[in-house]
């Protein structure tokens, strides 16, 4: 058995903002994919991915049988051949690496599922977002549903609040283009749930609860606009308060050996940093209007560009 291949996804705008009802932008990134299989023999297994699939699927016997319900007998004869998820996507990175196994578990074994023919209502993408949210629980704790939803569809999905979430288009890259949205690689896996804990404890606090409704969600929100409509100069200023936003209100989140760097990004206006996922290590986010000087000002580092301007 190889099943369908589900890949990677990277939140361009809207991590941690989305929790707050902001708008957010999320695009599959097919550099990165992984697939179900069946091994053809001992060398293929992966005992490590296998067991994790077990306790998943222990995991899913436990989600109301009203909301989702899955094919058991397939599923868990699919295991007893040692079925693992072949995947490149690299775990605690921020680019979905959980989202594209559920998305491949959802789609090969769940009861009267959406498929991605269908005439896609805000009311289906809802539900499939609920589903989703439901199954990721089991490797974040609590799920946005959001990164099974991009790798299952395959199709940037704008988020316009929490209830309203549509596919999108955006537009086309440009592949002469000098400018780029590039994944700068910071060496380390972060994990989400501490993350995401420490935001809400913040959340708390007056004035960076006032900061996240006044200033951070006015930007993020913003920058959504200008990429949907590419409106560059109008994004670079606001990608540009967007990262020094981060930099001042999120530095636990990004690793300590990259705040000079970030920082020098602004000052030079070489490129801009932002948090991929929810940060606190794996990939991090980059904007620049001219990849060439950003690669210079970046030589230490590999980057991955994703989408030119």
């Amino acid at each position: 058995m190889k099943g369908p291949l589900f890949f990677a996804k990277i939140l361009l705008f809207g991590e941690y903002g989305i929790i707050k009802d902001s708008k957010g932008l999320s695009i599959p990134y097919n550099f990165y994919r992984g697939e179900l299989k069946i091994p053809a023999n001992q060398a293929e297994f992966d005992d490590d991915s296998h067991k994790k699939l077990v306790d998943f699927s222990e995991y899913l016997k436990t989600l109301d049988r009203k909301i989702i319900d899955f094919d058991w007998k397939k599923l868990e004869r699919d295991l007893s051949q040692k079925m693992y998820f072949d995947s490149s996507i690299p775990q605690g990175y921020g680019v979905g690496s959980s989202g594209a196994l559920v998305a491949a578990i959802y789609d090969q074994y769940a009861c009267c599922k959406i498929t991605i023919l269908e005439n896609l209502t805000k009311e289906k993408l809802a539900y499939l977002k609920k589903v989703f949210s439901l199954m990721e629980s089991f490797f974040h704790g609590k799920s946005s549903g959001l990164d099974p939803l991009n790798s299952y569809l395959s199709l940037p999905i704008l988020i316009n609040s929490k209830e309203n979430i549509q596919t999108t288009g955006i537009p086309s890259q440009h592949s002469k283009g000098r400018g780029a949205v590039f994944l700068l690689d910071s060496g380390r896996t972060g994990e989400t749930a501490p993350m995401v804990s420490m935001f809400m404890e913040n959340m708390k606090k007056e004035a960076f609860s006032n900061m996240m409704r006044d200033q951070f969600i006015k930007r993020s929100d913003a920058c959504v606009e200008d990429f949907l409509k590419g409106n560059i100069s109008s994004l670079f200023k606001n990608i540009k308060s967007l990262s020094s936003l981060v930099l001042n209100n999120f530095q636990p989140m990004i690793p300590e050996s990259f705040h000079q760097l970030w920082q020098k990004g602004i000052e030079t206006n070489d490129y801009y940093l932002k948090l991929c996922g929810s940060g606190g290590g794996g990939f991090i986010l980059g904007f620049t209007q001219d990849f060439e000087k950003a690669k210079k000002s970046l030589k230490q580092y590999p980057l991955e560009v994703v989408y030119h301007f």
